[in-house]
């Protein structure tokens, strides 16, 4: 997925104060951020900044690197306590890109891209090193154009998109690599049979955001923009069907995928105007698009869209937020907090900037808004705000970090 005001910046994890830090604003949930120089850990009056790094899903963790002589030294953060495992080298250049469901490994390629940002360079073959805290566990040279997305729930297997053709890469797919023969291959339908030869779905869209459920088993992945797009089902029904906006669902464990079509206008605007978030039960997605102002409810059970409601329309990129009651939306200098129960409005406020990304406190009293250079946090009833740290160089805010 992620320094303040009378505070300097953590350069990997050492503190570095300035004189006025006992002046510091104190920010009262660790928060995960994203700043210039990679991602950033907001705890107390602390403030960290880790580059080369990648955090877990659930915020515990973050996996950094540094270059250590012509290798990589590979090292895990304790989000909660800023303490560090011990470092190990592993042999060449490697940066992050993917890490477990379980938080425990993590896969590393050459350059910085990733699922749901950027497109590879044309390549022939893609150097990918699978590592835990102990060391390198497996090393790949697959041949393709591959970036990592997830592993396998049994660490048996790195899902993958595979980027076609591999020199010139315009469209993907996504696979799933056996770690043990080191070799690619289809994924499952959802009603657990393989996906025939010549059905696999090729995407050229964009890969919007990635949200990962509760319990650790399923992968959302909001795509929009997908001209001429058909699924496996259509492809193997024989039926056109094209798409221009819709939710990859991706099981880990079982290793199937299925897609849940948005309805028209989903799609039809930028991607950065979409966003999406699952209630903390995991029974609900919810896929904002705040340009056409549509909101969509997609039931995580039956994978479908059980129903949509108009809006007002917003303008610039979409952020979005829920608990069990509420749905939160920002875009531009606008927040919008929602009545779940009918899917309808329940207050709008404005924010001094624009929003870079809206985090809940676990015991939903305060909502985080990222903002230009700070974050706020407000009462989530009135929109009040409640407090607010300067963070240079903030580019989002993306979670919570620590225990829960």
């Amino acid at each position: 997925m992620l320094a303040g005001a009378g505070a300097a910046a953590l350069v990997g994890c050492d503190p570095a104060r300035r004189p006025n830090q006992a002046r510091a604003v104190t920010i009262p949930d660790a928060l995960l951020v994203e700043v210039d120089d990679g991602l950033g850990v907001l705890r107390g009056a602390d403030r960290q900044t880790i580059p080369r790094s990648l955090a877990t899903a659930d915020g515990r963790s973050i996996y950094a690197t540094a270059p250590e002589g012509a290798d990589t030294a590979f090292w895990r953060i304790d989000t909660a306590t800023g303490g560090t495992s011990t470092r190990v080298k592993l042999p060449g250049r490697w940066v992050p890109r993917a890490v477990s469901a379980s938080g425990t490994t993590v896969a590393l390629t050459s350059n910085e891209v990733n699922a749901t940002r950027g497109r590879p360079e044309g390549r022939d073959v893609t150097p990918v090193l699978i590592a835990d805290v102990t060391g390198v566990q497996h090393r790949l040279e697959l041949r393709g154009n591959f970036v990592p997305e997830t592993f396998t729930g049994d660490l048996a297997g790195l899902f993958v998109l595979e980027w076609l053709p591999a020199t010139a890469p315009d469209r993907y797919r996504v696979r799933v690599v056996d770690l043990a023969t080191r070799t690619p291959g289809p994924l499952y339908t959802r009603t657990k049979t393989p996906v025939p030869p010549g059905a696999e779905e090729e995407m050229r869209g964009d890969g919007r955001q990635a949200v990962l459920a509760p319990d650790r088993t399923i992968l959302y992945t909001l795509y929009t923009h997908q001209p001429d797009h058909q699924h496996t089902r259509n492809l193997v029904s024989g039926r056109p069907g094209n798409v221009h906006a819709f939710v990859h669902t991706l099981s880990v464990n079982e290793r199937w995928a299925y897609c849940v079509d948005l309805p028209h206008p989903f799609g039809q605007a930028a991607a950065n105007g979409h966003a999406m978030t699952i209630s903390p039960d995991g029974r609900r997605l919810f896929v904002a698009d705040v340009t056409s102002g549509t909101v969509a409810e997609i039931d995580t059970e039956e994978l479908t869209v059980r129903r949509t409601a108009p809006q007002s329309r917003g303008a610039g990129t979409a952020h979005a937020a829920a608990d069990i009651d509420r749905l939160f939306i920002g875009a531009g200098t606008a927040v919008r907090a929602m009545d779940l129960t009918r899917l309808g409005r329940t207050a709008d406020w404005r924010v001094r900037e624009p929003v870079s990304g809206l985090v809940l406190s676990r015991d939903g009293r305060r909502l985080y808004v990222g903002q230009n250079d700070g974050v706020s946090w407000h009462d989530p009833g009135t929109g009040t705000q409640l407090g607010r740290v300067a963070v240079p160089g903030l580019v989002g805010v993306h979670g919570l970090a620590g225990h829960a």
